[in-house]
């Protein structure tokens, strides 16, 4: 989709009920509930196709990345969470997605592609799932293959403190401190070829990693 023409009636109610739900919703509780705060908001870029690999540590990191990026993220995410009432209708207002982990999910793949041609940022956790500490160990080439296909730059945005918000026994989330790092934007893969996806996945990968480490 260029740029320039205007968005569909269907994108633009979707556009519109995501930043409603945003305002009202994601953000009250991540400023004021998770005392939530952002670095790097200034790389974010606030038009044309972008891919958003991030960490993953809580069910609750869709909606968070959502307050931290000024415009529509839409998120492939595990098909479980969408069993999960109240958290189901949540991610998909803010426009997520499911996603099968088991093999190649070609339906997410063409859905990630649909958003990105929509003008929506497109997220990806990068490892596919939660890990306890927030760090990524065995990261997937998804996101590099969807932004090989695509063209799309990859914009690394880190998730610190999320791993803390649920505790095992208890049903209400823990009132922590999260914040948000931003990285810089990485070039995609020029081709699908192995290689050249497992470069930039090490890339996003290190990137990840020393803003959750730099702390």
């Amino acid at each position: 989709m260029n740029q320039n023409q205007p968005l569909p009636k269907l994108v633009k109610t979707k556009t519109t009920v995501y930043h409603l739900v945003r305002s009202f919703i994601v953000n009250p509780v991540f400023h004021l509930y998770f005392r939530g705060t952002v670095t790097g908001r200034e790389k974010v870029p606030l038009k044309d196709k972008l891919i958003i690999v991030s960490n993953h540590a809580s069910v609750f990191d869709p909606p968070l990345v959502s307050a931290a990026i000024n415009r529509p993220v839409s998120y492939m995410a595990k098909e479980e969470l969408f069993n999960i009432q109240g958290l189901k209708q949540l991610i998909t207002a803010l426009g997520a997605y499911p996603v099968n982990r088991q093999g190649i999910d070609r339906n997410a793949i063409r859905q990630a592609m649909s958003r990105i041609e929509e003008g929506w940022a497109t997220g990806i956790f990068i490892e596919g799932t939660r890990t306890s500490d927030g760090r990524i160990y065995d990261p997937k080439l998804g996101a590099a293959l969807i932004a090989a296909k695509a063209q799309a730059p990859l914009l690394p945005v880190c998730l610190c403190g999320t791993e803390k918000i649920t505790i095992s026994g208890k049903k209400i989330p823990q009132f922590v401190k999260i914040q948000i790092k931003i990285g810089d934007l990485i070039s995609p893969p020029s081709s699908v070829k192995k290689e050249e996806l497992e470069l930039v996945t090490r890339q996003c990968t290190e990137s990840l990693n020393s803003l959750h480490d730099d702390n």
